[in-house]
This record gives C-alpha cells, sequence and structure tokens, in this order.
C-alpha cells in the first residue's frame, strides 16, 4: 500500500490515456450491447472484486432488465504488477445452476483470470455465461479468454483509476492512467 504522499507523486508521474468521458462513453457503449444480447434473460452477474466494483456500479444502473447481483473475488495479481497463481476468497454460488450469468471484470489482459472464472460458472451448472470487461489490453499475444463485451482497448501498459488500482491506490479515479 502507498502513502498518500506516494501515490499522489505516482499520479502526477502517470500518462493520462482515456479521459473520463471517454470512459463513460466506453460504459454506456456497453450497456447497449449488452442490453441487446441479455434482455429478457434475467441473468446472474456476477462482479469480479476488487477491480471490477466501479465499473459494475455504474454499468448496472444502464441496463433495463431485471438481474440477480453477486460477486465473485479471485485475483492473481494482489499487489503485484505480473499475475501468478490464482487464488480464489469467493468462489461462484449456487445461484448460477440453471442461469445465464454475466461476469464483469476490469481489465482482460492474458484471460487466465477470466477463463478461470467462465469455466468453474459453467462447471457449477450455468446454461450460459457471458463475459464483460472494462478494458482490453492490446498484448499482441494469444489470450486464455476473450470478453464478449468490450468497453475500450488499452495499451500493454500498466495502467490504474476506474476500478484498477496502482499498488492499493487510485481505483477511485474516473480516468484511466498509465505508467
Amino acid at each position: 500500500m502507498m502513502t498518500d504522499a506516494e501515490a499522489r507523486a505516482a499520479l502526477r508521474n502517470a500518462e493520462l490515456i482515456r479521459s473520463a468521458t471517454e470512459v463513460q462513453a466506453a460504459v454506456a457503449r456497453v450497456a447497449q450491447e449488452i442490453d441487446a444480447v441479455l434482455n429478457g434473460a434475467c441473468p446472474l452477474v456476477l462482479s469480479v472484486m476488487d477491480g471490477a466494483i466501479v465499473f459494475t456500479g455504474q454499468l448496472l444502473p444502464l441496463l433495463s432488465f431485471p438481474l440477480d447481483l453477486g460477486y465473485v473475488h479471485v485475483s492473481r495479481y494482489g499487489d503485484e504488477r505480473q499475475g501468478g497463481a490464482l487464488r480464489w476468497k469467493v468462489e461462484p454460488d449456487e445461484r448460477v445452476q440453471g442461469r445465464t450469468v454475466l461476469v464483469v471484470d476490469d481489465v482482460l489482459d492474458e484471460g487466465e483470470t477470466l477463463a478461470a472464472i467462465k469455466a468453474r460458472v459453467l462447471d457449477r451448472g450455468a446454461t450460459a455465461c457471458y463475459c464483460a470487461v472494462f478494458a482490453e489490453k492490446m498484448t499482441g499475444r494469444p489470450k486464455a479468454a476473450r470478453a464478449d463485451f468490450v468497453g475500450m482497448e488499452l495499451p500493454d501498459r500498466f495502467v490504474f483509476g476506474f476500478g484498477m488500482d496502482l499498488n492499493g491506490a487510485w481505483r477511485n479515479l474516473p480516468e484511466v492512467y498509465a505508467v
């Protein structure tokens, strides 16, 4: 965890790569795309903690259909910048059985976490599993999973803001920055 002074210094030295206006436009577009596909399905929406909390919170009010909300908590990063072993803190529960599920995550990087979540949801009996991510990093490498709905593309850099953190700080920014 960074101190207040360290976090502020990091933000001053970071590069703004997506404005708050661009972020909000991406969220609105993704909501419309999800509405077109899942309207009438009454899906279970699973937000991936902690990163997707901001995206989920801004996405849900834009959806025009009834839904059930839950969460999963799995991480490959912790406080690191490189992905490691997958660690489940909260797994999909019995509500996925026989349901259409929408997994909402912050960023699709290598796709390992999203692939594991989707596999677990389907193994637990979901009839369909869709994935929405706020951002997809353009790594140029094959990914273990793909998202059905993508808010925006980002460069293959360490990014933070709009739910994504920098050593525990700045999830609350309305924009996206890179270091």
